[in-house]
């Protein structure tokens, strides 16, 4: 449990897939809040944590079915605001002497519409402002149920109903309890946003939880953990691992040493920019392990992409701890985990879901090395890294760069990699993102990124004949990266970015547009 002077929003999860957004609404207010999951959660817990109001998140699981997920009966006698999400409804009403039932033509899944009733709460305020073809007020919301309220707790009055709820909000307004079929943290509920600042206003929140007092805190913070001690940085040129490295250096000056592995597999000139960026501008010590060398040999002729990932992350690890293994008396390792990754390693299901692709970082080292982890992003979600990572000084340019993977080129480039391929797809993603920031789309897109194709197509030159690869270029719009669209350039866009990569990198005759979305794509291509 987080030790922190604001107060405390709790989310207890019951395993709904949209548990996190519920959380990222709420920092958006400025309101600090943790999700832990119902098993997490008892009395003492509780008692520890001190929450000025409660969430209770959706799940996948029947009320009415035996040993169903139960949040302890004494969050209903903390005396602070609850409010209750879908699954939260149901187990609120079921616990307080009202009844759930399953089927009986009531699920609901997808856009629906809520309409009120004479009655209105406060937490509603701003809602009910749009008019159906019946000139009655109503509200869009989204729906994800298949049981149902069929009769309310005493004292809960209904304040609006569905089509398929009949008991879509309910209230206990002399307990502040608050009860709502529908997600309305989902941008699907496009008012959402509105019903949650009304709560955390009705809870009493001040919205304190700012990234300028954020960073004075975990200042303090580090300094209390750290001591005199030295501390290792494994440091990527990312936005996280960045924000992580100058944090700690403002904090704790030259005990800390940054190792920057340089596995050969970054876009053109990167490596120079982040040495530069670190060891002229912030005075940071840093080890540039250039490595180049090693990784594209173990490389050379492997084509599966998992393969790939494993060396990558194995020759990760082996070359961080060589050089890491020359700072002497470093006893900490910093890493840039976030309040996602946190989030999943106590997932509501207690384990990890399918595998899709493997990650690499640092993982693995703390043990290994014997070291002690220092982790001061771990509360923030990426948009509050940013934030913080704005408050810190760094470049707005630096700050807003789209996310590049741990394996770094390797993974758009399928199939064999070669220095060859590599140097092409370094020019002609060059040339791509140029393309894309000097028609100032580049903060419009959450990622944009080249890949060369493991193919060679027959092309005409100058009358003469090409033999090349092909390349596809690929832009998303996302909010997290958990899913993602096709960015839609103009087909001016695309013939004039076309052109500039033909003309300008040798190896390219041909260019395709990736217009997948995610799912049931990947973002990367491997």
């Amino acid at each position: 449990m987080t030790s922190t002077s604001h107060d405390r929003l709790l989310i207890i999860d019951f395993g709904s897939q949209v548990t996190q957004l519920i959380a990222r609404r709420l920092r958006e207010l400025n309101v600090y809040c943790e999700i832990h999951p119902f098993q997490k959660v008892d009395d003492a817990f509780l008692t520890e944590f001190a929450p000025k109001a409660v969430i209770l998140s959706g799940g996948p699981a029947s009320v009415t079915t035996q040993g169903s997920p139960r949040p302890p009966a004494k969050v209903f006698e903390l005396g602070v605001p609850v409010l209750g999400i879908c699954y939260g409804q149901q187990v609120m009403m079921q616990m307080l002497g009202g009844h759930v039932e399953s089927g009986h033509g009531t699920a609901e899944f997808g856009r629906a519409y809520v309409s009120p009733s004479d009655d209105r709460l406060d937490i509603f305020n701003g809602w009910f402002l749009e008019s159906g073809a019946d000139g009655k007020a109503r509200e869009q919301v989204w729906m994800s149920h298949g049981d149902h309220v069929s009769k309310i707790a005493p004292g809960f009055k209904v304040y609006a109903t569905s089509s398929g709820a009949p008991f879509a909000i309910t209230a206990d307004t002399t307990r502040h309890f608050y009860a709502v079929q529908f997600h309305p943290e989902v941008h699907h509920t496009p008012n959402g946003k509105t019903l949650f600042e009304n709560f955390v206003k009705l809870a009493g929140f001040t919205g304190d939880w700012t990234m300028a007092a954020y960073r004075d805190e975990a200042i303090k913070t580090i300094r209390e953990q750290v001591g005199d001690k030295q501390v290792i940085c494994g440091l990527s040129g990312g936005v996280d691992s960045s924000v992580t490295a100058i944090l700690l250096h403002e904090a704790i000056g030259d005990q800390l040493t940054c190792v920057f592995v340089d596995h050969g597999l970054l876009r053109l000139n990167e490596a120079q920019e982040v040495v530069k960026m670190f060891r002229d501008n912030y005075k940071i010590k840093l080890i540039h392990a250039d490595e180049s060398d090693l990784f594209l040999g173990e490389l050379d002729g492997v084509s599966d992409p998992e393969t790939k990932r494993k060396i990558i992350g194995r020759l990760f690890i082996d070359v961080f701890q060589k050089y890491a293994n020359e700072i002497e008396g470093a006893e900490f390792l910093a890493q840039g985990t976030l309040y996602p990754d946190v989030i999943e390693s106590v997932s509501f299901a207690g384990g990890p879901s399918v595998t899709i692709k493997s990650h690499h970082n640092v993982g693995g080292l703390p043990e290994k090395m014997g070291l002690k982890l220092v982790e001061p992003l771990r509360e923030l979600f990426k948009d509050e890294v940013r934030a913080l990572g704005t408050e810190l000084g760094l470049p707005a340019s630096f700050i807003g760069r789209h996310p590049f993977p741990g394996p770094g080129l390797a993974i758009r480039c399928p199939g064999e990699i070669t220095r060859e391929k590599l140097a092409i797809l370094q020019k002609a993603d060059a040339v791509y993102i140029d393309q894309i920031r000097k028609h100032g789309l580049y903060d419009d897109i959450w990622q944009a990124f080249a890949a060369i194709l493991p193919m060679r197509t027959v092309g005409v030159m100058g009358d003469g004949r090409t033999y090349d690869y092909a390349l596809a270029i690929r832009a998303v719009t996302s909010v997290d990266g958990m899913t993602a669209d096709t960015y839609p350039f103009t087909h001016e866009f695309l013939g004039e970015t076309m052109t500039r990569i033909i003309n300008e990198v040798k190896g390219i005759n041909r260019v395709f547009y990736d217009v997948t979305s995610k799912p049931p794509g990947t973002i990367e291509l491997e």
